[in-house]
């Protein structure tokens, strides 16, 4: 990994800490009446929701830009140019870095299974492409996924602020999340994966070595399957919001415990 790279993931690690417990905190407590009364556990999750949607924002912005502007990714998505895709990527991996470690200290209350699988999964591709700098294409689409994370954050912010299922913002929010995450992270599938077959047997998938194809190949099929499994949770809830069986008492399909914190 060049120092470019490595400084960046330190660096976003270090900012995204400070987010967490600077930032975030007093942010929250200027604009929101209902934050000071959460308890201590929910307004751990409350901060580390508020970094993870700004750094969905951040990633997911910069990678429309990649995909719409930048030729060399695209016209060669194995071995193109990947010096914008690796900085994003770097942002990323220090994200993913933070939220892991944020995890571990607070594995009671926040710890998921799925979330360290999807994060380790997507570490591990993903230092392949700032240490070798290939597949840069490909890592960069799947950061489209990240569009979908405000939305998510936004349902639990509504939530943990006692906001009743059938307000308006509240079943607003929920169909607009069930929307975009379809959008960017299961709608997108096909055109994905007609892509990476369109590599198989070529020069450049030989080139890349069979550990750099098992990284990509099992982490992609990994992350698809546990977006197919979010996928499926908030289209129930939002049918049952839509069609009124969503009240107070019926929990959220969508896992409250850190849900969706992460990044393809």
């Amino acid at each position: 990994m060049e120092t470019r790279e490595l400084s960046v993931v330190a660096g976003s690690f270090v900012g995204f800490q400070i987010l967490f417990s600077v930032a975030s905190p007093r942010l929250s407590l200027a604009v929101t009446t209902g934050y000071k009364q959460l308890p201590p556990t929910k307004l751990t999750e409350w901060n580390s929701r508020l970094v993870s949607t700004v750094h969905a924002l951040i990633v997911g912005l910069f990678c429309l830009y990649i995909l719409w502007f930048d030729d060399a990714v695209n016209a060669n998505p194995v071995w193109g140019d990947p010096n914008l895709v690796k900085l994003n990527v770097a942002i990323t991996c220090g994200y993913l870095l933070y939220d892991l470690v944020l995890l571990a200290c607070n594995w009671s209350t926040m710890g998921d299974s799925f979330f360290v699988c999807h994060h380790l999964a997507a570490l591990y591709a993903y230092g392949f492409v700032l240490t070798r700098g290939v597949l840069p294409y490909f890592a960069n689409f799947r950061l489209i996924s990240e569009l979908s994370t405000p939305f998510v954050n936004q349902r639990w912010f509504y939530e943990v602020l006692k906001y009743p299922r059938s307000h308006r913002m509240v079943v607003l929010n929920g169909v607009a999340m069930a929307v975009v995450f379809f959008v960017v992270r299961i709608a997108v599938m096909p055109s994905y994966w007609a892509s990476v077959f369109a590599t198989f047997g070529t020069p450049e998938f030989e080139r890349l070595g069979l550990g750099a194809q098992v990284a990509w190949i099992t982490s992609c099929i990994a992350l698809d399957v546990l977006n197919t499994i979010w996928m499926y949770k908030i289209a129930r809830g939002c049918y049952r919001v839509l069609t009124g069986r969503g009240g107070r008492k019926v929990k959220a399909d969508v896992d409250e415990k850190h849900a969706n914190n992460h990044t393809d």
